[in-house]
């Protein structure tokens, strides 16, 4: 097997663009796999046959016991030679003939029917370490059908052999579990012709087989990933016609499974020669491959049904055959001339903002390469799109979803996007500079997809662009990279408080435009700049100092772990500027640590209960504890009953045995520590602003007064 060949054990991402390195990588995981199938394990060591002459034995220093007719051995026996083998069964005019046990001197041990001193017929042979064989032998060697299992490596063999080797139609298992197998047809010990081999992994190919390698006609199913090839092979790896299928997880609400699809030629096991690629989101491109890379002529059909004839260089789309307005290939319906997008209208493009910087020459040749970026990931966009826009959202009525910008920021931490130096703060800034947009946007405010990929797009060059100037299609080239190395590999893989656990998320979602409001407050609070609003991780400290939040349990360094949590350089973090949804987090963090008793109480409470529950008495206890938790469902707790003090403690922990913990502590650090302390904290700023007030104006007496009444109250 070569090292190009497209076993895809790896595959980490769903698009053609990214498929080189995977494909390579998991050829040496399918090659290792295939070598731990050691053909040596099935040889059979020979078993030694004598010749018994019809002599005297003790002559020679053999012994024989037992039945003898006409001078010669006849009937049981049992024959001990010189060598210290041992021959116990019957004999037949002087010959080992019948049923019997041959023992070698070295304890190979063969069990079966003898013809004239030769094993042949139906026998088992024994090896020392438990191996066996049983089946049919001739002159000694396994032949027809037969069973061998080897105790050292928990491989078996059964089916058909020749001459001591497999040939013929058997199974393989190369484990104990059998969960990796060959059953087809065998020739001299190699798999060849037909047969299925499942690997370890679970992924089967199923076809023709020449020299222990995939050659011929086949399919190889991957079915972990969901992707399947069907067409030739050859010396293990694809080469000739065939059609590689990428099965894409089916998107919530969706009725069917959508696939990316390339029907054409293969060229030691990558994509090369006329080939056409089928894209889940519609679009078609059918031309000339090289290396799995789009290169040469081709055609680019739009899920919309626009055709653009087209030249490719390494999958770079460098001119346009049909641009200066040609007409329509025939059947290809006929678009307004407004329409230039090849994307469909809720993924239209507007980026001529960004286009200014490019010069008028090069921005249409620009602005269709960027599409083009799009239209390779069209599905895939449409999946993450749908994916965070659910987060933590209930149906609407018209099961239309939109992302938030909350929502947005949670996939560009998802996707390491704050790893390369830049924090989420200065992603939104520049966003809005680029987009030409003054005002700061609520973190609930929605984005269209035409807005998502605007954003994508920016993100891309505000992160990429000095590593990729020197390409001739800048904002192509940033977008490409930036869905291949951070946004495929990473994205609907949630990481942080807020949306990892979607129970929590629905309660914590009930306090966010609280904490909004706050946060917006405590930014204009810290203003450092005229325009602009922020906090950084400096003033979060201060914040929660002034609010008196720190204790023995949320310290100053606990704060600060929370904090840089999904960082990966801790270093002077302090001054790093922070998002809402880093705030917002924080506090979900902090909920968590401060009444993580709560957590340690249930988990108590809950080992006592089972102790106690293997008698009968406190199992009916028990039964009782688990009726009062039904009852509080069905009655459903809400923030009121929390905070009651009629609501006992022993309630409490019923609830917790039901899994509300986490959810009571999120109610508790929101209800009862974070807003009363908020509050508490701008009722003094007011009141001391007033007093400042009065002392400016000489009412200092009436001040001084009304302040000892409220500390005192």
């Amino acid at each position: 097997m070569k090292n190009n060949t497209t076993d895809a054990e790896s595959y980490k991402s769903l698009t053609e663009s990214s498929l080189n390195s995977s494909e390579k990588a998991a050829d040496i995981l399918q090659r290792n796999s295939d070598q731990t199938q050691s053909e040596g394990i099935y040889q059979l060591p020979a078993i030694i046959c004598l010749k018994i002459q019809r002599v005297n034995m003790s002559v020679h220093g053999d012994r024989y016991d037992g039945a003898t007719s006409d001078g010669q051995f006849h009937g049981k026996g049992v024959a001990s030679f010189q060598e210290g083998h041992k021959y116990k069964g019957i004999f037949s005019k002087g010959l080992m003939h019948g049923h019997g046990t041959f023992t070698q001197a070295n304890g190979v041990k063969y069990e079966g029917d003898f013809v004239c001193n030769v094993p042949m017929g139906q026998g088992t042979y024994t090896w020392l370490d438990g191996s066996t064989y049983m089946g049919e032998v001739y002159r000694g060697i396994r032949q027809r059908m037969g069973t061998y299992k080897c105790a050292k490596h928990g491989v078996s063999y059964k089916g058909q052999w020749h001459q001591g080797k497999r040939h013929g139609k058997g199974t393989v298992y190369y484990n104990e579990e059998e969960t990796s197998w060959y059953k087809g047809d065998w020739v001299m010990n190699k798999r060849e012709g037909q047969g299925e081999r499942c690997y370890p992994s679970g992924n089967i190919y199923t076809g023709e087989w020449r020299n222990n390698l995939r050659h011929g006609e086949g399919t190889m199913n991957w079915m972990e990933l969901g992707q399947q090839y069907v067409g030739t092979w050859k010396n293990g790896i694809q080469h000739g016609l065939g059609t590689y299928i990428w099965i894409l997880k089916r998107v919530n609400g969706s009725q069917y499974a959508q696939s990316n699809q390339y029907q054409g030629e293969f060229f030691k096991g990558r994509r090369h020669g006329k080939g056409t690629f089928y894209y889940a989101g519609g679009a078609i491109y059918t031309g000339e491959w090289r290396n799995n890379k789009k290169h040469g002529k081709g055609k680019l059909t739009a899920g919309s049904g626009r055709v653009f004839e087209c030249k490719f260089d390494e999958d770079v789309m460098i001119a346009g055959l049909n641009e200066n307005k040609a007409p329509p290939p025939l059947g290809v319906l006929p678009l307004s001339e407004s329409d230039s997008s090849i994307l469909g209208p809720d993924m239209a493009l507007n980026i001529e903002c960004i286009l200014e910087k490019t010069p008028k020459r090069d921005r249409e040749s620009e602005r269709r390469q960027v599409e083009f970026v799009v239209l390779s990931h069209h599905m895939e966009l449409r999946l993450i799109y749908g994916f965070y826009s659910r987060l933590g959202c209930s149906h609407p009525p018209d099961n239309i979803f939109l992302l938030s910008r909350l929502q947005f920021w949670r996939l560009l931490k998802d996707c390491y996007i704050h790893h390369h130096g830049v924090t989420l703060t200065q992603i939104d800034r520049f966003i809005r500079e680029e987009a030409g947009l003054a005002e700061t946007h609520s973190p609930f405010t929605s984005m269209q997809r035409h807005e998502f990929l605007m954003a994508l797009l920016i993100v891309a060059l505000y992160i990429y662009k000095k590593d990729m100037i020197s390409h001739k299609h800048l904002l192509a080239a940033c977008l490409s990279r930036l869905m291949t190395e951070d946004v495929l590999p990473n994205a609907r893989n949630v990481k942080g408080f807020l949306f990892k656990q979607p129970e929590i998320t629905v309660e914590a979602l009930k306090f966010a435009n609280r904490c909004w409001e706050i946060f917006d407050t405590f930014c204009r609070v810290y203003l450092t700049h005229r325009d602009d609003e922020s906090m950084t991780c400096r003033q979060l400290l201060w914040m929660f100092k002034d609010l008196g939040l720190f204790d023995h349990q949320l310290t100053t360094t606990k704060l600060l772990e929370l904090i840089t949590a999904e960082n990966n350089n801790q270093s002077s973090c302090v001054e790093l500027e922070i998002s809402f949804l880093e705030f917002f987090e924080v506090l979900l963090g902090c909920a968590e640590l401060k009444f993580q008793q709560v957590s340690g109480a249930l988990g108590q409470n809950l080992v006592q209960i089972r102790r106690r529950s293997h008698t009968h008495e406190k199992s009916l206890e028990v039964e009782k504890k688990v009726e009062t938790t039904n009852k509080y469902f069905q009655r459903r707790v809400t923030v009121q009953d929390v905070g009651n003090e009629d609501f006992k403690n022993q309630d409490l922990k019923e609830l917790q045995l039901a899994g509300l913990g986490s959810i009571l502590a999120v109610h508790q650090f929101f209800n009862h520590c974070f807003f009363p302390a908020v509050d508490h904290y701008w009722l003094v700023t007011r009141h001391m602003g007033t007093l400042d007030q009065d002392l400016h104006d000489g009412k200092v007496s009436h001040s001084i007064e009304n302040s000892t009444k409220m500390f005192s109250s």
